[in-house]
């Protein structure tokens, strides 16, 4: 069945398994959802410009994470406005289940999934059974409830290697949502069930300071390969609080812009996703990232 669209253009191929998948989370889990691209990127564009502070009050769409809602009128809406959306994203931190996802990477000689057994076994306490997404590289996202008043902060390999963390002002992407290479999918027995609940013991580690978290960009090292090293930049910018993500976007973008062997394109969408995924407004990330290509290209002139 063909569904018609704000904007009268015709739905792309993926774009009917998404808004059915998010409907779906929507109405029988009370999760707030909004349409993502392929690259997961909220797929509708920016409703103001550059440094507006508008969240969404205004009423209209175009607010990234801003624009998540449980109400199948309102999804309905937001997909028939977005036809090329290809996916759907998941709200964290926001009422009824104020939901934080783990997100544990099996890749590049980590594995996320040991890491939390091992952190587990070290503050004692148990990593409970709950609705559990098979991410296109291998890895998994879990899904916790916290309870009302939890501000669980984003963060990226902070609890262990290969453990990031998508707490307030983050999304995940949903169940049946198509990425750039693969399909994200139900992790086999675990879902979909209740969503459980975090442990204590792990609220405190979430919500322990660190010194000085948010100044200082880590190194990246400049030897491994290409990939290695892009995604080491990725992680600079999910593993930073609010006050800095746009200063260590800058950075890790210039960083990578400026070698001579990763792809630019690659690096700019890429950086662009963890940043948006972190809350950052999406047209001021891309205006970062411009600024961030045009201090590379400097570098090289006068290198």
């Amino acid at each position: 069945m063909t569904h018609p669209t704000a904007n009268g253009h015709r739905p792309g191929p993926f774009w009917a398994p998404a808004r059915a998948a998010a409907l779906t989370y929507a109405t029988r889990y009370r999760l707030p959802v909004f349409p993502l691209t392929r690259t997961k990127l909220p797929a509708l564009p920016a409703a103001h410009p550059d440094g507006h502070p508008c969240i969404g009050q205004c009423g209209t769409l175009g607010h990234g994470v801003h624009d998540a809602t449980a109400d199948p009128q309102r999804v309905k809406g937001l997909f028939a406005a977005a036809p090329w959306a290809a996916g759907f994203g998941i709200a964290c931190g926001r009422a009824p289940h104020h939901l934080i996802g783990l997100d544990l990477d099996r890749k590049n000689g980590v594995n996320g999934v040991t890491a939390l057994r091992r952190l587990a076994a070290e503050h004692q306490f148990t990593v409970p059974r709950t609705t559990t997404v098979r991410t296109t590289s291998g890895g998994l996202h879990l899904w916790l409830t916290t309870p009302p008043g939890t501000r669980a902060p984003n963060s990226a390999s902070r609890l262990g290697g290969g453990i990031d963390v998508r707490g307030h002002g983050g999304y995940l992407v949903g169940p049946g949502s198509l990425g750039p290479t693969a399909r994200y999918t139900l992790a086999p027995d675990h879902g979909p069930r209740e969503i459980a609940e975090a442990p204590p013991a792990l609220l405190r580690l979430l919500n322990t300071p660190t010194p000085d978290p948010v100044r200082v960009p880590r190194p990246v090292p400049a030897g491994g390969s290409p990939r290695r090293r892009l995604d080491g930049l990725v992680r600079v910018v999910l593993d930073c609080g609010p006050n800095d993500l746009n200063n260590r976007l800058y950075w890790a973008a210039r960083t990578a812009l400026g070698a001579d062997d990763i792809d630019p394109d690659e690096a700019t969408a890429r950086l662009l996703a963890a940043a948006v995924e972190c809350g950052h407004p999406e047209v001021p990330a891309r205006r970062t990232l411009g600024s961030a290509a045009k201090g590379a290209a400097r570098d090289r002139m006068e290198a």
